[in-house]
């Protein structure tokens, strides 16, 4: 699957679900990703200041 289709999926995830927060490991396996494709998925969200960091590694929607 397109990378770029997965970004636009996990975006919608986060805005339907504006408290959502997870670790990559629990990204992995509710999208059914491989580790290293969730990974880029999250960097590329992150770069775009759409989701962030928490202090306990989880990644969340960033606010505006």
């Amino acid at each position: 699957m397109d990378l770029e289709v997965i970004v636009h999926r996990i975006r919608e995830e986060f805005r339907e679900m504006p408290g959502l927060r997870l670790t990559p490991a629990q990204a992995t396996r509710l999208w059914g990703l491989e580790r290293e494709t969730c990974r880029m998925v999250i960097d590329t969200l992150v770069a775009a200041a759409y989701l962030r960091w928490t202090p306990a590694g989880s990644v969340t929607r960033a606010e505006s």
